[in-house]
């Protein structure tokens, strides 16, 4: 049963302890599909993950959008545990954004095995406000839902927050009205109310990543390499911190989820490099440089830099997941002394690295984890392998033809160490509209990337 048909007080948990002890094991996946035909909608897959289910490791529904060339990337939901207490409010409307198309979709699911479209917001409510491209979606105490957009109208700097209301109306900007232009480059973001922080990262504009990644575009500073941070309650920006070419493309960050804990992570995609961010003594907000992922040599002898493209860490604070997407690894580390992880596990899946992998019969894994969902209780880690269609295409251009992945690694939540479940592995290549990309994933009752506490 999920929260939003058995929550006692909202929609999520009072606390992330909460959370990872009273949680219902997750039964249902959802997954963002992007075709590898152009012609073909995107859709999201619902995909049975029960394991005494009839139709375990099976897509049981296809919600197709009625457009093409949307690129669905990151979603979220409408409600979390910012607003737990509030019992008139359902964790119950995906908020699915379309990277290349601008255009949002509100996916209903009151019936969890088969969601449906509620509404579309059309790109030009977006580009009313001169914004394109949304990202993330966070839902806020508040009850409304604000969405970052890497991008303005034209697809070009700067890009912004974007807001919405209880009725998934498109309502203004997030915005500090007294300088508007002090952030050119979006991405990711996360508030912590206890601290009235919000700090965000950022990627490049649309029209510079989406066509491929070219190298001088680095050299041209198109490419971002700073945290943003911002007062929460007043709006307003603060500061910025330049992360230099070790912090190169800083894209996911992620707070402790302890409301009380300030401090968390952000990872950098070229860098190769883990950041953590914290304030110090006279509480003014400072970086340090936590883990340094080197660059391995490939299998046609030159230097391969990690491209570190997603992390997580778990609701109890103890450990931090992320994906090395051109090496082909999986690191878990124990963060019990945030300034010193400690590497714990490690699973390869793919890359452009080794001629293997850690599946016993070495099946296929066409390209290399990319994206990754952790179950509340910190036992189950689920991964998939696109990462941008263009992106892909460059660096693993067989996933066009081969499709994605889904995978499970089962995690030690209290020890540290992770194992390839040998058993779980989907394979997107066989589609009804032929192979499809696997991007982000989320649970119907909450997950770890999802739920901000106040």
């Amino acid at each position: 049963m999920s929260l939003s048909s058995c929550c006692k007080k909202g929609p999520g948990y009072a606390s992330p302890l909460e959370a990872m002890q009273n949680g219902p094991r997750e039964k249902l996946l959802y997954v963002a599909m992007i075709p590898c035909q152009e012609d073909q909608p995107n859709y999201i897959a619902t995909i049975d993950i029960d394991p005494n289910s009839s139709n375990y490791q099976q897509v049981i529904s296809r919600l197709y959008v009625p457009n093409i060339n949307d690129e669905l990337h990151h979603f979220g939901w409408n409600a979390c545990s910012s607003c737990h207490d509030d019992c008139d409010k359902q964790r119950r409307f995906i908020i699915l954004g379309g990277f290349k198309s601008s255009r949002i979709y509100i996916v209903d699911t009151a019936d969890e095995t088969q969601p449906t479209l509620h509404k579309i917001i059309e790109s030009d409510e977006l580009k009313k406000l001169d914004l394109s491209a949304p990202h993330t979606v966070h839902c806020l105490g508040s009850g409304e839902i604000m969405i970052s957009c890497l991008g303005n109208a034209k697809g070009e700097l700067p890009g912004g927050f974007l807001l919405l209301n209880q009725n998934f109306e498109v309502t203004g900007r997030w915005m500090d009205e007294a300088n508007p232009s002090a952030v050119q480059l979006y991405y990711d973001f996360w508030y912590k109310p206890r601290y009235n922080i919000m700090i965000s990262s950022e990627w490049a504009a649309p029209n510079v990543f989406s066509k491929s990644f070219n190298p001088n575009d680095v050299a041209l500073n198109k490419y971002g390499h700073s945290l943003h941070f911002w007062d929460w309650s007043k709006r307003k920006y603060l500061k910025s911190i330049d992360l230099g070419s070790d912090g190169a493309i800083p894209l996911e960050l992620r707070f402790c989820h302890n409301p009380a804990t300030p401090y968390g992570y952000v990872v950098c995609a070229l860098g190769s490099s883990v950041f953590r961010y914290f304030p110090d003594a006279s509480n003014e907000w400072q970086v340090e440089k936590t883990i340094q992922v080197e660059a391995l040599t490939g299998k046609d002898g030159q230097p391969v830099p990690a491209i570190i493209s997603d992390m997580l860490i778990s609701l109890n604070d103890k450990f931090i997941y992320f994906c090395n997407w051109l090496h082909g690894d999986i690191r878990q580390y124990d963060i019990s002394d945030p300034s010193k992880p400690k590497l714990t596990g490690q699973i390869w899946l793919g890359g452009l690295i080794k001629t293997d992998n850690d599946f016993e019969d070495s099946r296929s894994l066409t390209g290399g984890p990319q994206m990754i969902q952790l179950s509340l209780d910190g036992k189950r880690l689920y991964v998939t392998n696109s990462l941008f269609s263009s992106w892909d295409d460059q660096f693993y251009p067989a996933i066009k033809t081969d499709g994605s992945y889904l995978v499970k690694i089962d995690c030690d939540s209290e020890n540290g160490g992770m194992k390839l479940d040998q058993k779980f592995y989907i394979s997107f290549k066989n589609e009804p509209n032929g192979p499809s990309r696997a991007h982000e994933m989320r649970y119907p009752g909450g997950d770890a990337t999802s739920d901000i506490w106040n």
